[in-house]
């Protein structure tokens, strides 16, 4: 009797439930409709259409021709004081424009607005209007109370033609926090240019977040560009916003903050962060933190790998204090309020003036090649071996250390951040004796080695010498069934969707590091036909400078997109997981659109490219500024007769301003064309010496 009476209550109970959607879902889908409506209702005050005019016409994120936005069009901003400041993303600025003018819910007038200051870390841009009366500020909502799922809606005032009218709206959830390195929230809702700049809400009507276009990878007011409509958009909290403001109001651009270190192992998860070289003049290095000290806390948070080093540091700013504990041997050491420094570098690159040998097994850097009338000229000369590097104490009265140098990147990491005109010691085996020397760095110079000397490398990559001695005709066998493919070679893709050729040297050998040349094609010269005709040409270079040329192709009739970087970099990195390569020599190379997507990579890849080599292709807009412990390096060339000669060269000066390294050469009698062989063997000679210091 139990048992019936048990299964009849729960029959009539699961019909219950079966039956509850039917007539609950539209009351439920009204509430949560009403709900929507109230929200935006709620914050539609306080949200603001921003028309920017003047400035470039068209915001290329990309290469060229990628139409992102007009310069004229409207945008987005939320009222964060009552006195007329307003917050908006950066990228709505992205074209220098000469007038901004904002429109204001219930108010006639439209107001003159004027840039005060750019987060450049979170990339928000503070902007003063005067008002005539009194702004609306919204309410921000509490970070720690964020949940994925949470109802999350982002509110733009981009498509609409009036500032009175309804906002346009997108529902969507928060799918993730804590993103960006600890900068970011992320949403499903549709995020794209039509509401940068607008808030994204809960429920209730608080401001979550202001939306941004963001990116793990890369920095700049259009990173992350790649991703809108995806269904992956970002938000920057709007109570770290007031949390700055104070800041933003005075005026100074906010820069993110660098502690100055380089950790041991490129394993970002898996192993402990260990320093392996600590940044000359860093704020790391004043602290006293020291190369093998292994971070075990930041501000009291635990961290176990670099990643979790990377998500307590995210947030931080230039000025921003810090505290951290490190292992040191059996002991911990704990370095209080160490203050953060800047990852912009105001000045350029310091110049010992070596170009030195690479794949070496043996303590030390050798010495290749030293440049006429440069610091190390009269100092050092090829086959010397640099031991140890000093640089004035940190702290005046200190002994100068002299630091061990394990391998060329060791070396340029300590050299690449120290300024012109610094003074470094240096510990040098000359012949049979070892000298000190000291050296004052000069500057990069704007030009190419004539000529370099033949042998580059020991050919020890791999720490063996290429010649291995077989036993046996069966381990001969083994070998060349490892051996790697050489010649024209076609790839996909993990996806399968997207091709990429290789060209890899028939003389390939392991134990050397190759130099990488990522070709960017022009619009409509992605077919195999074409990358075949490209490496033809580059044929016999490869073979004798060390060089694999990977060649990604788009189908897009108007060329290449910001959006195309992930498939460019996934390309790059699986070359380098398959065959030998030489990080230090990463080029980008491409010519006119593709010119274009090579210089958006150089600045939105940093961790990846070292070089841009462009024929017949500007920078647009402002150049990023220069990364210290980033180099990134110009050849841009440019026919005589090209339209783009004069915007190329205009192009140098703005490099030149900001610090970077750029040769320009100017094709004579050429229109927009491929590099004059002589030009071509210069752009070789110039990759081979990209790892100079």
């Amino acid at each position: 009797m139990f048992k019936r009476t048990h299964y009849l209550a729960l029959t009539a109970l699961v019909a219950a439930v079966v039956l509850l959607p039917a007539w609950a879902a539209e009351d439920v889908n009204e509430l949560k409709q009403r709900a929507v409506q109230d929200a935006v209702k709620k914050v539609a005050p306080s949200v603001v259409m921003i028309e920017t005019s003047g400035g470039t016409e068209i915001i290329t994120a990309g290469p060229k021709g990628a139409k992102i936005r007009k310069g004229i069009g409207p945008t987005s901003g939320v009222v964060v004081s009552e006195d007329g400041y307003i917050i908006s993303s950066a990228f709505n600025f992205a074209n220098k424009p000469s007038s901004i003018i904002v429109a204001v819910p219930g108010h006639k007038e439209r107001y003159v607005a004027k840039v005060v200051a750019t987060d450049q870390t979170r990339m928000l841009t503070l902007l003063k209007i005067e008002p005539m009366s009194k702004l609306v500020v919204p309410e921000a909502a509490k970070v720690k109370e964020f949940k994925v799922g949470q109802t999350s809606i982002a509110v733009g005032r981009t498509l609409v033609e009036s500032v009175d009218m309804s906002p346009s709206v997108s529902v969507g959830i928060i799918s993730a926090t804590d993103r960006i390195w600890g900068k970011a929230i992320q949403s499903d809702a549709k995020i794209s240019p039509t509401n940068y700049g607008g808030p994204l809400v809960a429920l209730d009507g608080k401001v979550q977040a202001v939306l941004v276009p963001a990116s793990p990878r890369a920095e700049g007011e259009t990173a992350g560009l790649e991703w809108y409509d995806s269904g992956i958009g970002f938000g920057m909290p709007l109570e770290d916003v007031f949390a700055v403001l104070p800041r933003l109001k005075q005026g100074k651009d906010l820069k993110r903050g660098v502690l100055g270190v380089n950790m041991k192992s490129n394993d970002e998860f898996s192993v402990a962060p260990e320093v392996g070289s600590v940044l000359p003049g860093s704020p790391a290095e004043k602290a006293g933190i020291k190369p093998g000290d292994v971070v075990k806390s930041i501000d009291g948070k635990e961290v176990d790998n670099f990643a979790q080093m990377r998500h307590r540091l995210g947030a931080k700013y230039e000025g921003d204090t810090v505290t951290i504990v490190v292992k040191r041997g059996d002991k911990e050491e704990t370095f209080n309020n160490l203050q953060m420094g800047s990852a912009a570098s105001a000045s350029g690159q310091g110049f010992l003036g070596i170009v030195p040998m690479r794949d070496d097994d043996k303590p030390g850097v050798e010495v290749r090649y030293v440049y006429p009338k440069s610091a190390a000229d009269g100092k050092l000369k090829a086959g010397d071996r640099i031991l140890k590097v000093g640089r004035p104490p940190a702290q005046p009265g200190q002994p100068a250390p002299m630091q061990p140098v394990a391998n060329r990147d060791q070396l340029l990491t300590l050299l690449e951040t120290a300024p012109p005109g610094v003074d470094v010691r240096l510990e040098v085996k000359q012949g049979d004796k070892t000298n000190t020397v000291t050296v004052k760095l000069g500057e990069l110079p704007d030009d190419v080695p004539e000529a370099l000397p033949e042998k580059a490398s020991f050919a020890k990559a791999l720490g063996k010498p290429k010649d291995k001695p077989k036993d046996d005709k069966k381990d001969e066998k083994k070998d060349d069934e490892k051996k790697p493919e050489t010649g024209l070679l076609k790839r996909a893709n993990a996806a399968a969707d997207r091709t990429y050729y290789l060209f890899v040297p028939k003389d390939y050998d392991p134990n050397v590091a190759y130099a990488l040349v990522v070709w960017l094609h022009p619009a409509g010269k992605g077919k195999e036909a074409d990358i075949e005709k490209f490496t033809d040409t580059w044929e016999g270079y490869c073979e004798d400078n060390h060089l694999i040329v990977v060649a990604p192709t788009t189908d897009n009739e108007n060329g290449w997109t910001p959006g195309d970087s992930e498939f460019v970099a996934e390309a790059v990195k699986a070359t380098m997981g398959a065959y030998t390569t030489d990080k230090r020599r990463v080029v980008a190379h491409g010519m006119g659109v593709g010119g274009q997507m090579a210089i958006y990579l150089g600045f939105h890849s940093r961790d990846l490219i070292r070089g841009v080599a462009t024929t017949g292709a500007a920078v647009t807009g402002n150049p990023k500024e220069r990364v210290a412990n980033q180099p990134l390096a110009f050849y841009m060339a440019v026919g005589a007769k090209d339209p783009l000669k004069d915007a190329v060269k205009e192009s140098k000066a703005k490099l030149s301003e900001n610090h970077f390294s750029v040769i320009h050469r100017e094709m004579p009698e050429v229109g927009h064309e491929y590099l004059l062989k002589s030009t071509l063997q210069e752009l070789v000679r110039w990759i081979d010496s990209l790892d100079r210091m």
